[in-house]
C-alpha cells in the first residue's frame, strides 16, 4: 500500500490521554503500510511566548516570525513537541526518530514574504533519507522546522509541511486537528469539499483563518496526487483503523483537470 502521512496539530500534545490509543493504531497500521507523522505545535509555541512575555501576530493564518523568534520556535517544535511524541511512540514499542524538514535534504525552504519574516515555503528535496527510514520500518516524526538552502532556519506551517512530504513520496495524506473536519455555516460537518465549494465558503466567511490554510494545502496535494485528502479529528483514533476512512472527517477531492483537444 501507499505510505500514509498523518499530520497532528499542537493541541494533540496537550492531551496525552489520547497518545496511547493513537500510537497503538499507528503501530498496527505499520504492519500494512509505511507511516510518517508530521506535527505542528502552535499552542505550545504560544505558551512559551506567553511565559517569555513575547507578543505574536498572525497574517492569513500564519504566524509572523521575526528572525529573533526562530530559536524559541525551534525549541518548542524540535525540542518539546518532537521529544514528547517520540517518547509516546517508544512507550508503544514503536521504533521512531524525530527529525526536522531539513534533515537529509528531504525539503528546502524559501522565504517568500518579507512581512512574514522567517515563515518558510517548503519545496520537495530528495526522498532518499526518508525512504531509507521507512525501509527500516522506522516511524519518522517530522516537526515543521525547515531551512533554506543557505541554512537559515524557517518556521513552516505544519499543514504545508505534511503536504510537501506527502507529495515527495506520493503518499496518502490525513490532516488531523481538534475539529471533526470542515464545518458549514451551521457548524455541521461537510462530508466532502471541492475547490468550487471551498471558494464559495471562503467568500461567505464560513471557512476562515487557519482552516483556509489547511484546506488549501489539502486541495493542492489532492490535485497533485490525483487522490483525495482527508481532514478529521485526532480524537477519533479508532477511525485510523477503518481502512479507507469512509465516513470520517471531510474528504477533499482533487480539482478535475480540463481536457484540451
Amino acid at each position: 500500500m501507499k505510505p500514509l502521512v498523518i499530520k497532528v496539530g499542537g493541541t494533540f500534545l496537550e492531551h496525552p490521554n489520547y497518545h496511547t490509543d493513537f500510537f497503538a493504531h499507528v503501530k498496527a497500521l505499520q504492519k500494512n503500510r509505511p507511516v510518517i507523522l508530521v506535527h505542528g505545535g502552535g499552542s505550545l509555541v504560544q505558551g512559551l511566548f506567553d511565559k517569555l512575555g513575547k507578543t505574536t501576530q498572525k497574517q492569513d493564518g500564519l504566524r509572523v516570525t521575526p528572525k529573533d523568534d526562530m530559536p524559541y520556535i525551534a525549541a518548542a517544535l524540535a525540542g518539546q513537541c518532537s521529544t514528547a511524541l517520540l517518547s509516546a511512540a517508544l512507550q508503544n514499542q514503536i521504533t521512531a526518530t524525530a527529525i526536522t524538514l531539513a534533515d537529509g535534504n528531504i525539503t528546502y525552504c524559501t522565504l517568500d514574504n518579507a512581512e512574514l519574516g522567517q515563515v518558510g515555503t517548503p519545496h520537495q528535496g530528495t526522498p532518499d533519507f526518508l525512504n531509507a527510514l521507512l525501509d527500516l520500518n522506522v516511524l519518522p516524526i517530522i516537526n515543521s522546522v525547515g531551512a533554506t538552502q543557505t541554512g537559515d532556519l524557517a518556521n513552516v506551517n505544519a499543514d504545508h509541511a505534511a503536504t510537501i512530504i506527502a507529495q515527495l513520496i506520493e503518499a496518502d495524506l490525513l490532516l488531523l486537528s481538534d475539529v471533526p473536519g470542515v464545518l458549514n455555516a451551521d457548524k455541521q460537518l461537510l462530508p466532502t469539499l471541492n475547490i468550487e465549494e471551498f471558494t464559495q465558503y471562503v467568500e461567505n466567511g464560513v471557512i476562515t483563518d487557519g482552516m483556509i490554510v489547511k484546506v488549501q494545502a489539502a486541495l493542492d496535494t489532492a490535485s497533485q496526487l490525483s487522490a483525495p485528502v482527508i481532514i478529521g479529528a485526532w480524537q477519533n483514533t479508532q477511525a485510523l483503523m477503518s481502512g479507507n476512512l469512509t465516513g470520517f472527517g471531510t474528504t477533499i477531492h482533487p480539482q478535475q483537470k480540463t481536457e484540451t483537444a
